[in-house]
């Protein structure tokens, strides 16, 4: 789909090699900088689109795509270079040139990695950024979409609307995320039980790989297609732009949140969500969230359920009263909507807010750690009741359970490297959010997730105890001291999968020039 200015370099721009850096940082900024601006399409000047750390605004672009404060501070390493790529020829001259180098590159399309991996590493390297690459073309009568790898799902969502009120995109609930990452990660939302994953709608892509060249579905071969699809994008390459499959929904539909407490039976309702959570009809999607809170001065924990449900309130409410009748849903909790309205209410937007805050590229950020875990086997409420107790210990405690079955059970686990299908309940995403700066709060924050997620251990898989890729977690295992860690984490994220992705990432980038703390090893390790 693009001409390419790349097919016109040098025999030098392929028989790329590592240098030592022997040499001082400004002098391999230096160096790095000459070999950007010999590599780039001279029609589409690159100059503009990098900033280094004596550049005013470095430390704005720098920071302004950044979500989790524990790497924004003082100690957290910075690239050499930004390149926040306008043009393709600016992704292949960086590709290039940072594998000449011998410079690490990370690729930063939202900024949402919960590790960071998108935009800090520990040896010499550059930022790739994609933000000003988020360009979206929808095709109304195809039903499909050409979709930047920079655009955020709020701008994806927001062009769907302004094209049609009945079609709409299986992806998140958080407007600020990047189609990038949260695409190959196996990006899931609230329309997974209709339609799967973000992944599982994806019919084409283009790719940009470690010799700089652009690839599409037909050129860079089915493998290597099926493992950008939910194996992280970024162990193989530079993602480029998505093509997408949009899915048709009611002009109406229906939304609704209610919590209840401890007081309130909550035990009895999160018990029978547990038991119907993953059978209900297809069209409906309830979100179970459990937090601790207080009722006069007393600690208590309370379960939002937030459901969205394809069609009218009136066909909910008896689908409700057969399944969870514990909940005691009415018409009165149900709100009719559009789907693209939907997507404002999860995301916690007050209702009547207008559609374009979804162009918004601006969230506030916190110091948090996330840690996620499934489940197979249903909870007792005994269970429920342990572990209401200890997130009551813990305190400021938030967990979301969302729930899996219909078309996630129907897809097999080999269709892409997203392989946790059939037979899951739910996946829990474990969440904890600190604002004192310094290492005392930074260590109690992160001990504190980490003891709600060993205390689940009876309540979820295990031999592998699986995990979700899009909830990066590196105490799960990574390559800080080597591959022999990537199997552990590679089986807890892909399963069966694993092998077939180390198999593609051989082909594709036997070098491993595409690599993070958690990247796909090029090889098995030993």
């Amino acid at each position: 789909m693009r001409a390419s200015w790349f097919c016109m370099l040098s025999l030098f721009s392929v028989l790329v090699f590592s240098i030592s850096w022997a040499v001082s940082d400004s002098s391999a900024e230096e160096l790095f900088l000459n070999c950007l601006s010999n590599h780039a399409d001279p029609s589409n000047p690159i100059s503009t689109s990098i900033y280094t750390p004596n550049n005013s605004s470095f430390l704005h672009v720098l920071e302004s795509y950044k979500r989790n404060k524990r790497f924004m501070t003082a100690e957290t390493p910075k690239p050499l270079v930004i390149v926040a790529a306008s043009h393709v020829s600016h992704i292949q001259a960086a590709v290039v040139c940072s594998k000449y180098h011998g410079l690490e590159m990370r690729i930063r399309s939202g900024g949402h990695d919960y590790e960071g991996l998108s935009y800090v590493s520990t040896v010499p390297f550059i930022i790739l950024d994609m933000f000003n690459l988020r360009s979206i073309v929808i095709d109304e009568a195809s039903e499909t979409a050409w979709v930047e790898a920079g655009a955020t799902l709020g701008e994806l969502y927001y062009a769907i609307a302004n094209k049609s009120k009945i079609l709409a995109f299986p992806a998140g609930v958080c407007p600020t995320l990047g189609t990038g990452g949260h695409f190959s990660g196996g990006g899931y939302g609230n329309l997974m039980r209709k339609y799967g994953l973000s992944v599982d709608n994806i019919i084409d892509a283009e790719i940009i790989n470690a010799n700089g060249t652009v690839l599409n579905r037909e050129s860079m071969g089915e493998d290597l297609f099926w493992a950008i699809r939910g194996g992280g994008g970024a162990s193989f390459g530079v993602i480029l732009q998505w093509r997408i499959k949009l899915v048709p929904v009611p002009e109406t539909v229906t939304y609704f949140k209610v919590e209840r407490t401890l007081e309130e039976d909550v035990t009895d309702i999160a018990y029978q969500w547990i038991q119907v959570a993953d059978k209900l009809p297809e069209e409906l999607f309830i979100r179970a969230q459990p937090r601790v809170g207080q009722i006069d001065d007393k600690k208590t924990v309370t379960v939002s359920f937030i459901g969205l449900f394809l069609g009218l309130s009136e066909d909910l409410i008896p689908v409700m009263n057969r399944s969870i009748p514990e909940l005691g849903l009415r018409l009165k909790d149900c709100k009719e909507m559009s789907w693209i309205e939907t997507e404002l209410a999860f995301a916690g937007f007050p209702e009547g807010t207008p559609l374009d805050v979804l162009l918004n590229r601006t969230t506030s950020v916190s110091y948090f750690k996330y840690k996620s875990d499934y489940v197979r086997e249903p909870i007792s409420k005994a269970g429920l009741g342990m572990i209401w107790k200890e997130m009551m210990k813990l305190g400021t405690m938030l967990m979301q359970w969302n729930p899996y079955g219909k078309r996630m059970s129907e897809i097999p686990e080999s269709a892409v490297p997203f392989p946790h299908r059939a037979g899951i309940i739910f996946k829990i995403q474990y969440i904890f959010f600190w604002k004192e700066d310094g290492k005392e709060a930074r260590d109690t924050g992160m001990g504190m997730v980490r003891r709600m997620h060993d205390f689940m251990t009876p309540y979820v898989t295990k031999t592998p105890r699986e995990a979700f890729l899009n909830y990066r977690d590196l105490d799960i295992g990574n390559t800080v001291n080597g591959n022999k860690d990537s199997s552990v984490y590679g089986i807890k994220y892909f399963m069966g999968n694993f092998q077939r992705l180390v198999r593609a990432k051989s082909m594709a980038d036997p070098d491993n020039f595409f690599k993070s703390e958690q990247s796909i090893p090029p090889h098995l390790p030993y």
